[in-house]
């Protein structure tokens, strides 16, 4: 019926903050997937993450995630999910673009840790209904494993799961905050213009180690 689908990347998260892996793995799916353009979405409301505290503020993280991909023209943010004042659910965020964009297949971006906790997020089989789920392998993930992980989910759930050849950027928000805290640098973490909204703005300085 569609002849010239678009194919959409999605690159969710609390970016709290964004940091180069992010970054790499939404390049990685772009080049390798051939697809359209990424949208980055900063998650608003995420009901796993609702204590979440010492953080960023939505707009802080919006204006960061702005930052870095200001200079990258297949780069778009996408405020869907943040302007949502309910709890956000990635399967309702994919059904209600498929229903607004039906020329498009949604491709939905993973880290390898996070597909063996798939089961445990809401609606886990709407979510590969609704769209392409590209998981990318690092280097302390067993491929078997991960190729077992990957066959399992698509047979329970009829769904599609490909593999990303990314690089192993292990990098983790919370690690940059309890950095950013300690007055360690962030240099080569985060893109230049991210570290320095964060050095202006005193973000993640007050956060309480313990708590991080």
């Amino acid at each position: 019926m569609w002849e010239n689908r678009k194919k959409i990347g999605i690159m969710g998260g609390t970016f709290d903050p964004i940091h180069i892996g992010h970054l790499i793995l939404g390049e990685t799916a772009y080049e390798q997937f051939q697809l359209d353009k990424v949208l980055f979405m900063p998650a608003g409301n995420p009901p796993h993450k609702k204590n979440r505290k010492d953080g960023a503020s939505n707009q802080q993280r919006v204006e960061m995630v702005k930052r870095a991909i200001a200079s990258n023209p297949h780069f778009e943010l996408s405020l869907v999910e943040m302007d949502k004042i309910t709890y956000t659910y990635t399967y309702k965020t994919l059904e209600e673009l498929k229903e607004q964009n039906p020329d498009t297949d949604y491709y939905f971006i993973l880290g390898a840790d996070s597909l063996y906790d798939f089961e445990e997020w809401k609606e886990p089989g709407r979510i590969l209904q609704a769209c392409t789920v590209l998981v990318a392998t690092r280097d302390h993930t067993s491929h078997e494993r991960l190729n077992n992980r990957i066959s399992f989910l698509e047979e329970k759930y009829h769904g599609r799961i490909e593999k990303m050849n990314s690089p192993t950027i292990d990098i983790a928000s919370k690690e940059l905050r309890a950095r950013i805290a300690e007055g360690n640098p962030i240099i080569y973490y985060v893109p230049d213009e991210v570290a320095a909204y964060i050095r202006e703005n005193n973000i993640y300085k007050d956060c309480d180690k313990d708590e991080i």
